[in-house]
């Protein structure tokens, strides 16, 4: 219950308080949102499994963005930021689709 009212406050102080994102770091954003979510969904599946531990989430979560965003960023490096954006794409939603599949399985037995 706690985690969701923690999530219903920050949308809310996200909505109202408007950040604007750094220009630098807006290329980096969207790839860190999946990663985010990635994370989140995993969360998600190993509290249905039974195994959800609060540390490995948050190691998880922190690490998936910070690799995600590294990877884009040495890919803006070496300018060939687009395709390493895209190889991340596809990677962390293959992850979040199998994750999802696997809360429906849990979710409706099928």
């Amino acid at each position: 219950m706690i985690p969701l009212l923690g999530l219903i406050g920050g949308v809310l102080v996200g909505l109202l308080w408007g950040p604007d994102v750094p220009i630098a770091l807006q290329p980096y954003l969207p790839i860190a949102v999946i990663a985010a979510l990635d994370a989140v969904f995993g969360a998600v599946r190993a509290v249905l499994d039974g195994i959800f531990n609060d540390k490995v989430f948050v190691v998880s979560f922190l690490a998936n963005v910070v690799v995600a965003a590294f990877i884009v960023f040495l890919g803006d490096q070496l300018g060939v930021g687009s395709q390493l954006s895209t190889g991340v794409v596809v990677v962390l939603g293959v992850r979040i689709f199998s994750n999802v599949a696997s809360i429906r399985r849990h979710l409706f037995k099928a």
